[in-house]
């Protein structure tokens, strides 16, 4: 059973979009009007922000819930929340080794570097509303989940075979083929995506970084979203658990782009994430009579991520260059 179908509770998925836009107008609009290098303690005090606003609005969202239908079915669902939010926020994780890839690839300068996540996220809060419309629609069809789950398995397990993370755009087939159409600048003219060069509009290395973080984005949301579904099945929770982990991702990636390859064991700690959460969907559900305990989930996937980080710091990289 849904507990906020989309038909009857269309002003409730509006006002979260709307509480979105503007938490986003306020942040270019206000906050970083001015192009400028973030510091870690203006991204740690930015992340502590989102996360409060995350926790403020699952608080909101248990007492309406419990107005509803009764605190036990809110205790579930605020859990339900929590633990994918936790799911969605640390699987973000792995996007920042991209970002650092591709602003390094791009030579995209500090200052410039916010604007480009800015219309990142945005993009990807378009794409990540859409898959998630398409999970909740093939979701209807109970086969789905055992597809879901046996794709995050494998996925779960490709993580824990040896491989390294490289970025190359210029083989990225969108790319390609939009510089066929497009001239494209080498050259970083400000903050402008685009520049006039000879009365002919040129796309800047910005605006070609973008477009390669909004690729990347897909892809990863092809692993993310079917997660979030493990956890829970009602549409608002996948919803907005997911887009305000992916809105503290910027300031996550400030704080975290100088040490990130420090944590060189994190993917063994998303693999078993990613394994466990398709193994949940495919048999663990059956075993507890269609529901694995969430408070349990909640727990594994947090402890996972947590011995990763420890063991990361504990253990030196083989490789530390």
């Amino acid at each position: 059973m849904t507990l906020f179908p989309i038909a009857e509770y269309w002003w409730l998925y509006g006002g979260f979009l709307l509480f979105v836009l503007l938490m986003l107008g306020l942040d270019l609009g206000v906050f970083n009007r001015k192009s400028h290098v973030v510091s870690f303690k203006e991204a740690a005090t930015w992340s502590v922000v989102w996360v409060t606003i995350a926790l403020i609005f699952n608080a909101l969202f248990y007492g309406y819930t419990s107005y509803l239908h009764g605190p036990a079915i809110a205790q579930t669902s605020a859990l339900e929340f929590l633990a994918g939010y936790v799911l969605e926020y640390t699987l973000s994780i792995d996007n920042i080794f991209v970002f650092v890839l591709v602003f390094k690839y791009f030579h995209i300068p500090a200052e410039y570097k916010h604007r480009v996540l800015f219309f990142g996220i945005l993009g990807a809060l378009i794409f990540r509303a859409v898959f998630i419309a398409l999970g909740s629609a093939l979701l209807q069809f109970h086969w789905v989940i055992y597809i879901f789950g046996g794709f995050l398995i494998l996925t779960g397990i490709k993580m824990f075979l040896p491989g390294e993370q490289n970025v190359h755009p210029e083989n990225n087939f969108v790319i390609k083929l939009f510089q066929r159409f497009v001239p494209v600048t080498h050259e970083i003219e400000g903050k402008e995506f685009f520049s006039l060069k000879d009365g002919v509009r040129h796309a800047t290395p910005l605006f070609i970084a973008l477009m390669f973080l909004e690729m990347s984005d897909i892809v990863f949301a092809v692993d993310s979203v079917p997660a979030i579904f493990g956890v829970t099945n009602e549409p608002f929770i996948v919803f907005s658990s997911n887009i305000l982990a992916i809105l503290g991702l910027r300031s996550m990636y400030f704080m975290l782009a100088g040490v990130i390859n420090k944590f060189h064991l994190l993917h063994y700690g998303l693999g078993f994430v990613l394994t466990f959460v398709g193994l949940k969907m495919v048999w663990l559900n059956d075993l507890y009579d269609g529901k694995f305990p969430i408070t349990w989930s909640l727990g594994i996937i947090a402890a996972a991520i947590a011995i990763a980080v420890i063991a990361s710091m504990i253990i030196p990289a083989k490789h530390p260059e």
